[in-house]
């Protein structure tokens, strides 16, 4: 094995490829590109890049031979291939999690399908459910949004009060300032310049740029060719957790996870875990704003702890979590738990053999990687709206993605790599650190091409919430996982509750 400069884990094997591969994929994926530069992967079906991406995280290839994918094609109204960037994503969080299965048991793979269809509707699973018979509400602020500039447009976050309320104030508006007042202020200042005084205050705002004015940014270069970086940071004996025992009826079932997150991409790195039987506990604070129209759905799965970690109470209560849990997920704004006490360093010192997990915004390196983001600016700053709205033709400044597409897959690519970290763990030995991020996620969606011209719209926008069951707030219907594990079918046992509803202890 050897560790690549950019920190992936990559390995000196040769790339098995199965014969559903196109061969024009098989010429492109060799080890020596993997082991050094970036390749070329917009004639990849989705079957190679899980291949592609399977090999290059060091995993076993036979495992390949369990993997089912049904469906082919645009899958959302789009120029992106955000059916091709579900079924991947998807599909290899789950078929990690049947690693561990066959890994526990001293088994095969089970079979792992996942259909693109219904993959792209878990996509927008937060947009679909129904609480009580009635739709999701709005998920967007009043002052949020594609704004014009002096010399383009920025894309304004509203979701959280402090946000909006720091963009208010950056403006100049007043504290109740309304949509027409933001488009005044904001038509003042040019868009980098007003960019980067939102990341210096209490705001996130991101300039529209196209590719070119992209590519040429310093953070553009800092980001990874590849969307899941997993280290090793410190020596220990191979094995699996001993509470997690053979013939169990999911997974994961027993793996102890903790879970520090807000809004879409790290939560559903926490509720794939909990899909596939993880105990997952999912701690949020008192003091800091909610979604409540996000979390109906991201908390499926999950027991929910409420803590403050501005309290040493508190604080110690989630050591004690920590000493006992298999992974720790942290979806916070880079630094933001170390300076509380709670890197991967200390989580380590607590609990040797303990995975870290992040996500992040923009990655670990470059200039822009301690900023806060969010999947919606993503895409404004790094030219993928500019481009959409060129595909589609309409003659628009920017068209956002049919659904938080970066949020998704980066959750998935999340749970793959815990997974693939504790295989790791169990046959090398050692603690490991994860990371994903929005910004590589988007570079991972690009990199596989885009659909010419209007093409890629010219496809049904599916929307289907078939599971019905009790929640904390009535009844939920929402939408089932898209993977399918023969023998360890996935599903979540827990409802959405009021958050802070469960005691401090493992199960």
């Amino acid at each position: 094995m050897q560790i690549h400069q950019a920190n992936i884990i990559l390995v000196n094997s040769p790339v098995l490829i199965m014969a559903t591969v196109d061969k024009a994929a098989t010429n492109a994926v060799d080890s020596a590109k993997i082991r050094g530069r970036s390749i070329d992967r917009t004639s990849f079906s989705a079957e190679d890049s899980i291949h592609h991406l399977w090999s290059s995280l060091g995993l076993p290839p036979e495992a390949l031979s369990s993997l089912q994918l049904i469906g082919d094609g645009p899958g959302l109204p789009s120029s992106f291939k955000i059916g091709h960037l579900a079924q991947t994503s998807i599909a290899l969080s789950a078929l990690t999690a049947a690693l561990i299965h066959s890994l526990r048991n001293h088994s095969r793979v089970p079979r792992v399908t996942v259909p693109l269809q219904h993959a792209v509707i878990e996509f927008k699973s937060e947009r679909l459910y129904l609480l009580n018979g009635k739709s999701t509400p709005p998920l967007w602020g009043p002052i949020g949004g594609l704004h014009k500039t002096a010399d383009g447009h920025v894309r304004i976050h509203d979701n959280f009060p402090n946000h909006r309320n720091g963009a208010l104030q950056l403006l100049g508006c007043p504290p109740t300032g309304n949509r027409s007042e933001v488009a005044g202020a904001v038509l003042k200042w040019k868009s980098e310049d007003l960019e980067t005084a939102a990341f210096q205050n209490n705001s996130v705002i991101s300039a529209l740029r196209s590719y070119k004015e992209w590519d040429i940014h310093p953070q553009a270069k800092a980001i990874s060719n590849f969307p899941i970086t997993i280290r090793k940071i410190s020596p220990g004996p191979p094995g699996l957790p001993s509470h997690l025992k053979s013939g169990n009826d999911r997974c994961l079932r027993g793996l102890r996870v903790l879970e520090l997150s807000r809004v879409i991409a790290a939560p559903v790195a926490g509720k794939t875990l909990a899909a596939h039987g993880a105990d997952v506990i999912w701690i949020t604070s008192p003091h800091l704003p909610d979604l409540p129209a996000l979390d109906r759905d991201l908390a499926r799965g999950k027991r929910t702890v409420q803590l403050d970690l501005r309290s040493e109470t508190d604080c110690s209560t989630l050591r004690d979590l920590a000493k006992h849990a298999d992974i720790f997920i942290q979806g916070y704004r880079p630094g933001s738990l170390a300076a509380k006490g709670f890197s991967a360093g200390d989580i380590v010192s607590l609990h040797p053999g303990i995975i870290y997990a992040s996500m992040s915004a923009y990655g670990p390196d470059g200039p822009w990687s301690k900023n806060r983001g969010f999947d919606s600016l993503i895409q404004t700053c790094s030219g993928m709206n500019f481009s959409e709205a060129a595909h589609f033709g309409a003659g628009e400044a920017a068209k956002p993605l049919p659904c938080q597409a970066l949020d998704h897959a980066a959750g998935y690519f999340l749970a793959a790599g815990i997974s693939a970290a504790l295989y790791k763990k169990a046959t090398e030995g050692g603690s490991w650190t994860v990371d994903v991020s929005l910004a590589g996620t988007m570079k991972f969606l690009r990199s596989l091409g885009q659909w010419e011209g209007k093409t890629g719209f010219e496809c049904w926008d599916p929307c289907k919430a078939e599971e019905v069951k009790e929640s904390g707030f009535g009844v939920l219907k929402a939408v089932r996982h898209s993977a399918v594990v023969e023998g360890a079918m996935p599903g979540w046992d827990v409802m959405p509750k009021v958050l802070g509803s469960d005691n401090t202890e493992w199960l």
